[in-house]
């Protein structure tokens, strides 16, 4: 049995869209272990007043259409009353224990693989000053509502040791937390990371979450980054790196000799994964950003 609990405030003007992405992001932390979601809960915080009930009914009429979608059953929760409206799951899912991925199993020799590009934040963010543009703001949507079931299905059948999904530490801080508890290095080359159109630019107009400073605060000194990515784009294309994600992808530690064949089979269902870099014998610190 696997469990985990998340929920968050909106990321989308839409209450609907806003229930399916939450759904999707509680589901994530149970299919980044490859397992299979069964139940949820639902986690609410709602105003008392100036704020219509028909929105909360929104918000989880979409998140049990992706909860139905999944198998997942609703089998209860708990609201609250808050000025800001918060939305998530707990969810309980099952995993045979010989074929769990954790966040500590990544190998030297293994490819690093990326299933979705980054950068849902600085638009999100964008999107809340009036600086992000329609159709950022729909692909920025479009990413965060596929979902992260095939992904869980090929760690499976893959049989992969290590696993985890981009979500609020961005994907340095997620990547570090594997390295470090893996006792390896890995190595990104920043060329290959998928990044969504105009993430960069929303980084260069600081559109930023307290996710970036915190981040970078949380990983430390424990990096090695190239001085051509720190200065890229005036620091912003470590600012997509740090960027706190929702509904992020999944990041997976493969045998590099099985990185072509999962990365066919991850392609029929996710268009931008990439492999992102390798992992190796641990050197002075978890990871090193390298341009590509």
């Amino acid at each position: 049995m696997v469990q985990t609990v998340d929920f968050f405030t909106p990321v989308v003007d839409d209450p609907y869209d806003f229930g399916r992405i939450s759904a999707l992001n509680s589901l994530n932390d149970i299919w980044a272990m490859g397992g299979r979601p069964v139940t949820a809960m639902a986690i609410t915080c709602f105003p008392r007043d100036g704020v219509d009930l028909e929105i909360l009914g929104e918000i989880m009429k979409g998140g049990l259409s992706i909860l139905n979608e999944n198998g997942v059953a609703l089998v209860g929760g708990h609201s609250v009353q808050n000025e800001q409206i918060m939305f998530g799951y707990s969810v309980t899912g099952l995993i045979h224990p010989q074929q769990l991925a954790t966040n500590s199993g990544a190998r030297p020799g293994d490819a690093l693989i990326l299933t979705k590009p980054l950068g849902t934040g600085l638009i999100s963010t964008g999107v809340k000053f009036g600086k992000a543009t329609v159709e950022m703001e729909e692909q920025a949507r479009a990413t965060m509502l596929i979902s992260n079931r095939r992904g869980a299905e090929l760690i499976r059948d893959f049989r992969i040791r290590a696993a985890t999904d981009i979500t609020g530490f961005g994907l340095l801080g997620h990547a570090w937390e594997v390295a470090r508890a893996s006792g390896v290095t890995f190595e990104i080359e920043v060329a290959a990371v998928p990044i969504l159109d105009g993430a960069i630019d929303m980084a260069r107009q600081r559109m930023l979450t307290q996710g970036d400073r915190t981040n970078r605060l949380y990983i430390g000194d424990d990096l090695q980054i190239a001085p051509e990515v720190a200065t890229a784009s005036e620091g912003a294309l470590l600012s997509v790196l740090f960027d706190p994600q929702t509904a992020g992808g999944l990041l997976l530690c493969v045998a590099a000799e099985e990185a072509p064949r999962l990365l066919e089979a991850l392609r029929q269902d996710y268009l931008h994964a990439s492999v992102i870099g390798h992992v190796r014998e641990r050197e002075g610190c978890s990871m090193v950003i390298k341009p590509g």
